[in-house]
């Protein structure tokens, strides 16, 4: 089958700035083992500290939305099957980002902002767990006006699947409206993440105008009890959550909600066309544990470089898994060059 152009990502492209602390390293910056925040003034020094005091910081391609895309291409192979939309700065780390998402074949068209630098997360690795501190600075800049330009909105038209993270509805939900409607519209497939769990306490309104286009929403167990303590589900059972997601108010009638829910090393759990069904996931040694970043954006990129294809969900589900087995093992969201058979 014919993949150019099939799968659209818009979101947040950072630069990951990856390092290993320990645990008063997150302390004393008042950050948990496993999350994701965006940096306020008390993060701020973090990024140049990690830089001057021989931390040996790696750098990846980063963002949820970028990595899921990245993975996906990854596994279609295709040149410019995928593409992916979203804003960095004039220098020197977004030349990296559009030179290396070039080199692994997918077509970008990144609004640059004149005054703001390319954003930057500090992955922040204790043992198997990792801590995102991330400083948008362009990526918050992007601009409805520049999705619907012809360059990008013919992007847009040309995919069939799309894939946001929920961490862009701080950015552009408008922009996240606008591809649910040419969505719903042409009966195309839209996909989210809840990405964390503070979205859907402080940014609710914007992910509730977001829901109703949502064809397949994914996250993770933390993500997942949030959103059901926030919107009023009274209870913490994934099984529970997963139904009441699928059952809020969608506006394509013409395909039926999938909820996927990972966590970590326990069973995968997917609610579709009214039954839930849990995928047990590939074990792994914790000695083989390099860091967890990426895993979740690794499974949704394995999961959709079948599912855009046609597949059915068990073929689905099992490819996200590998996904995320194979970038646990690295550092980073880091795939290798040798292309995904």
């Amino acid at each position: 089958m014919a993949l150019k152009g099939i799968l659209y990502g818009m979101g947040n492209p950072l630069l990951d700035m990856t390092a290993v602390v320990d645990e008063d390293y997150l302390k004393k910056y008042g950050l948990e083992p496993n999350n994701a925040i965006l940096a306020d003034d008390k993060h701020r020094a973090i990024y140049n500290e990690l830089l001057e005091e021989n931390y040996n910081v790696s750098y990846s391609p980063g963002g949820a939305t970028q990595n899921t895309i990245r993975v996906a291409q990854w596994y279609l192979k295709e040149e410019n099957a995928t593409s992916f939309v979203g804003c960095i700065g004039q220098d020197t780390f977004g030349e990296k980002l559009k030179a290396c998402m070039k080199q692994e074949g997918i077509r970008t068209n990144y609004l640059q902002d004149p005054a703001l630098p390319t954003g930057v997360c500090a992955v922040l690795i204790t043992g198997g767990n990792r801590s995102l501190v991330t400083r948008l600075d362009a990526a918050n800049e992007y601009k409805h006006t520049h999705l619907v330009s012809p360059p990008v909105w013919s992007l847009v038209t040309d995919a069939s699947f799309y894939y946001i993270a929920g961490y862009f509805l701080t950015v552009s939900p408008e922009s996240m409206r606008e591809i649910g409607e040419h969505a719903v519209k042409e009966n195309k497939c839209f996909s989210m993440n809840f990405s964390a769990p503070f979205l859907s306490q402080f940014f609710k309104d914007p992910m509730q105008s977001v829901l109703p286009y949502c064809d397949i929403l994914f996250g993770n167990e933390d993500e997942a009890r949030a959103f059901a303590k926030d919107f009023g589900f009274n209870t913490t059972d994934l099984h529970q959550i997963a139904q009441k997601v699928a059952a809020l108010p969608k506006k394509n009638t013409q395909r039926s909600r999938i909820v996927i829910f990972t966590q970590g090393a326990e069973p995968t759990v997917v609610f579709k066309d009214g039954k839930v069904k849990e995928y047990p996931v590939i074990p792994i040694a914790a000695k083989d544990i390099v860091d967890t970043n990426g895993a979740g954006d690794a499974f949704v990129g394995g999961f959709l470089a079948e599912y855009v294809q046609g597949a059915d969900i068990d073929k689905c589900v099992q490819n996200g898994s590998r996904a995320a087995h194979m970038i646990i093992q690295v550092s980073g969201c880091t795939l290798s060059e040798e292309k995904s058979s």
